[in-house]
């Protein structure tokens, strides 16, 4: 049976871990962003403005290999969806970080991509798991993992940056319709150091995927 599961949420969601827990799980092939390999991230930190679109176009070509090699395995987790770049892009072309047009370029670009086509199976993923964290869970935890660019202490006005994704994603988890989904609450289950917190939420994740006749 085919299965494909992607992770969804901001920075600092616990995206990776789950990806790793759910892998086990399940059994699968697990998918990673690869951010430490990104030689455009570090750039981006420093100027938003001037490599939001290569960052984005580096994004949508990775995760589409990641995508066609996840459908040869038939049965994988990834630690990204796609289709949440296009939020990141979205947010800063709303805040004249990005150039619009970029903006427009791209979201075409990502849509033909991502368009099914006769003979070819579909690139949209079996289920997508969305992790909800608050902005204080979602500061800790960037804290914890030690990233230079990413720490309030490198640049303080991430800060803003990091509270205005989050007002981003609910709305984009609530229009996402590409796929079935569920919601984890991260700052309820902390399933990366809570073994109890780990298998709430695995039953969660087994009783969707039954219901969806994928387990």
């Amino acid at each position: 049976m085919i299965q494909v599961i992607v992770l969804s949420g901001p920075i600092g969601a616990g995206k990776s871990s789950l990806t790793s827990i759910l892998a086990e799980h399940l059994g699968t092939q697990a998918f990673y962003e690869g951010v430490d390999s990104n030689p455009v991230l570090p750039l981006y930190y420093k100027d938003m403005k001037r490599y939001t679109f290569l960052l984005n176009t580096y994004l949508l070509n990775h995760r589409l290999a990641q995508i066609n090699q996840a459908i040869k395995e038939k049965n994988t987790v990834s630690d990204r969806s796609i289709y949440e770049d296009a939020l990141f892009f979205k947010m800063n072309a709303d805040s004249e970080i990005a150039d619009p047009t970029e903006f427009k370029i791209y979201r075409s670009l990502l849509d033909n991509m991502m368009e099914d086509t006769p003979g070819s199976p579909s690139k949209k993923p079996d289920l997508l798991i969305y992790i909800h964290v608050s902005l204080d869970t979602m500061l800790n935890r960037i804290e914890k993992r030690g990233r230079s660019y990413e720490q309030l202490s490198t640049d303080p006005g991430l800060k803003d940056y990091y509270a205005r994704l989050l007002s981003y994603y609910e709305p984009w988890y609530d229009q996402y319709d590409a796929s079935p989904k569920m919601r984890i609450d991260g700052d309820k289950f902390d399933f990366v150091t809570d073994e109890q917190a780990k298998r709430d939420v695995l039953k969660e994740i087994d009783l969707k995927l039954h219901e969806l006749g994928n387990l």
